[in-house]
């Protein structure tokens, strides 16, 4: 299938991620659905792409058609047989390979037999996910940063059976979403990840080692690696519960300790201070 007949896009999980990718495909003029079992899930996320997308347009980044184009472009439901008519679907649900194939194997059966279906995961196997439906030559990675309306990188990731031709049309539709697509192989953490989670694991290891405050650890990082924020901010922005799971693949899918989550990163996942969202992580937050 080529990028130009995809015309309906599914997202499945209105989370930040999800909501965040409906956004920006809406406002390239794409008709999505946005699904998710949650009605109130759902009510949120539509009172987020609002707030994001008049944030955008008063600071001049989305024309007026964008923003109306965001408003006119996506509907809701908590039914995945919405998705019947799908020409792609991007799954945005929480990092758990068991519901993921889940998902994947219902997509199958119920989207057209040309739909590709793509996952936003930023750890799971590409491969592992395709093998539960009978078309792993049209599943693929679409591995978006968050925020996803501001973060222009998207990691495309080739299962074992990924077709160029899918490879191909998704890297054309993270274009003309306006990001810019880097191809990545199939290993676990992919790029971004595998490179980015040890460093914060070993900043969470520096703080429990009393290397250095919080504080500390973040100012070297900033002004002394020009980061634009500090490792334990950037991990209480992601979710300490999200660090905690990307690690566990990687020490599981590479058995190098050098992987192996901190200990106090796992205190902190257990008594539930998971980073802003919960108002609690390395620093303390004001909850929405």
């Amino acid at each position: 299938m080529s990028v130009d007949q995809i015309q309906h896009i599914g997202v499945v999980g209105a989370g930040t991620m999800g909501h965040g990718i409906a956004q920006v495909c809406a406002v390239q003029g794409y008709r999505v659905t946005l699904v998710d079992v949650v009605p109130g899930v759902l009510e949120r996320a539509l009172r987020d792409i609002t707030a994001s997308v008049e944030k955008l347009h008063s600071k001049g980044r989305l024309t007026d058609a964008q923003r109306q184009a965001a408003q006119d472009n996506i509907s809701t439901a908590t039914d995945i047989a919405a998705l019947r008519t799908a020409d792609l679907v991007v799954e945005a649900v929480s990092e758990d390979v068991a519901l993921k194939r889940d998902i994947f194997a219902r997509l199958d059966e119920l989207t057209p037999l040309h739909a590709i279906l793509a996952t936003n995961t930023s750890s799971i196997s590409i491969t592992a996910i395709a093998a539960a439906t009978q078309r792993p030559d049209r599943v693929i990675g679409m591995h978006f940063m968050n925020p996803v309306p501001l973060m222009q990188l998207v990691e495309i990731i080739r299962g074992l059976t990924t077709s160029q031709e899918t490879l191909d049309t998704v890297m054309e539709l993270a274009r003309r979403l306006g990001k810019t697509p880097v191809e990545a192989a199939d290993y676990p953490g992919f790029i971004a990840n595998r490179i980015l989670m040890p460093m914060i694991n070993e900043a969470i290891y520096a703080l429990m080692e009393g290397v250095g405050t919080a504080e500390a650890i973040d100012t070297v990082m900033k002004l002394g690696a020009n980061h634009p924020m500090g490792p334990l901010t950037l991990a209480d922005f992601i979710g300490l519960d999200v660090v905690l799971s990307i690690l566990e693949v990687l020490y599981q899918g590479f058995g190098d300790p050098k992987y192996r989550p901190c200990p106090l990163l796992r205190k902190m996942v257990a008594a539930g201070h998971l980073g802003r969202k919960s108002g609690r992580g390395f620093y303390e937050y004001a909850v929405k």
